[in-house]
């Protein structure tokens, strides 16, 4: 293997519907080296949740392979495939998935409380984690009495605090304003060059697309174009053609 955070090999995943197979994603590859970042984008039903799916071990594909941080996921039963995403891989999502009975602290504590770390240690990286996103003033309290933008924050560090790998993240930004949307953004690219992880985030905002190295466009389950992350404002994206989608059962 190389030393490539990801890699994705010749990717497919089909669906039976009835009597119909539908193909989610077809032929994806795709590396991601320490410090990458990578912006998915394309409309609504594309394939791109179907991907992050795959790549976090929580789906697998109908064929090819994925490898995150040189180990192939397919390789993995149920329990070692938990332990895998736990120890290597964070997740950041739109609506935050915070559990509403629990502190802040608390939430971010939850994975290292199941990888069995002592209390005492648990204690102390959940408050630096929180600390990191400008949140450990706020570690008593529970999700109902934090904005969206500080629930955001909240999620970040326990998406950190086991220093995964990768993370990924599903429209980290689509359920906040513009200016808590840009420091959240803002927070993950402080985590790339501070911990040096790897970013792939589905976004169907360009502002934040443009916070990565690399911008991938997903059209009918298929990558159809790469950009730098340099051409992905608006009006700099007008040559981009995607394919029309197919029609019909498959």
């Amino acid at each position: 293997m190389s030393s490539s955070v990801l890699e994705v090999r010749g990717v497919h995943k089909t669906y039976r519907r009835g009597r119909y197979s539908v193909e989610a994603l077809r032929d994806i590859s795709l590396s991601l080296a320490p410090q990458g970042t990578i912006a998915l984008m394309g409309p609504s039903g594309s394939g791109k949740t179907t991907l992050l799916n795959l790549l976090s071990g929580l789906d697998r594909p109908s064929a090819g392979e994925v490898w995150v941080a040189g180990t192939r996921l397919s390789d993995l039963d149920a329990e070692a495939a938990t332990e895998f995403r736990r120890r290597n891989i964070g997740f950041v999502f739109q609506f935050f998935n915070l559990l509403p009975t629990m502190t802040a602290r608390d939430n971010v504590a939850l994975p290292m409380l199941a990888d069995g770390l002592p209390r005492r240690e648990v204690e102390s990286r959940a408050l630096a984690s929180l600390e990191a996103v400008g949140m450990v003033d706020r570690a008593s309290h529970r999700p109902t009495e934090l904005s969206g933008g500080e629930m955001q924050r909240v999620a970040i560090a326990r998406a950190l605090v086991m220093r995964p790998k990768l993370l990924l993240a599903d429209e980290p930004t689509g359920n906040l304003d513009t200016s808590t949307g840009d420091d959240v953004l803002r927070l993950l690219q402080d985590a790339v060059k501070s911990y040096g992880l790897s970013i792939v985030m589905v976004t169907h905002s360009y502002l934040a697309a443009a916070t990565m190295n690399r911008v991938l466009f997903i059209q009918d389950g298929a990558i159809v174009d790469e950009v730098d992350a340099s051409q992905v404002a608006p009006h700099q994206i007008r040559h981009l053609q995607l394919v029309p989608p197919r029609s019909g059962p498959r």
